[in-house]
């Protein structure tokens, strides 16, 4: 029948099933509210690229207003992507876009992500030259 190693083997196999699952349930369904606002979006570089410009702020794939904060529910395990879009506006636009990750697990006070957009010229006698834009995202827990 059951000997003594196998005792022991059964009841390490029954106590470690017991203890593992409750440990990373609790953690992992644990959610976390965030709060992220999107400071600015500034030109700080131009280089003969355009003049006329779309800029638009994401954060999770939703575009986002300038100055409207949005607070985020998301599990303790997850991330926020922050993304800077620009367009120049004219008959062939240029386009630009930079996505940042963070990790919900990450955020330990208030803090401040740049996201850097670069675009370049594509056509004409400034083709190659490049504008940057700087999208300043402020990233808290609630």
């Amino acid at each position: 029948m059951w000997n003594k190693g196998t005792k022991l083997a059964a009841a390490l196999l029954l106590l470690s099933s017991l203890a593992v699952p409750s440990a990373y349930t609790s953690a992992a369904a644990k959610n976390v509210k965030v709060k992220v606002t999107l400071v600015s979006m500034e030109l700080t570089e131009n280089n003969h690229v355009g003049n006329e410009w779309y800029t638009a702020g994401y954060i999770n794939d939703k575009e986002i207003s300038e100055g409207s904060p949005v607070v985020l529910d998301l599990k303790a395990t997850g991330s926020i992507e922050l993304k800077g879009y620009v367009e120049e506006q004219d008959k062939i636009p240029d386009k630009g876009e930079t996505v940042s990750s963070i990790k919900v697990s990450d955020i330990t006070k208030p803090l401040t992500k740049v996201v850097k957009v670069t675009v370049t010229e594509n056509r004409g006698r400034y083709s190659g030259n490049t504008a940057t834009w700087k999208f300043t995202f402020k990233v808290q827990k609630e």
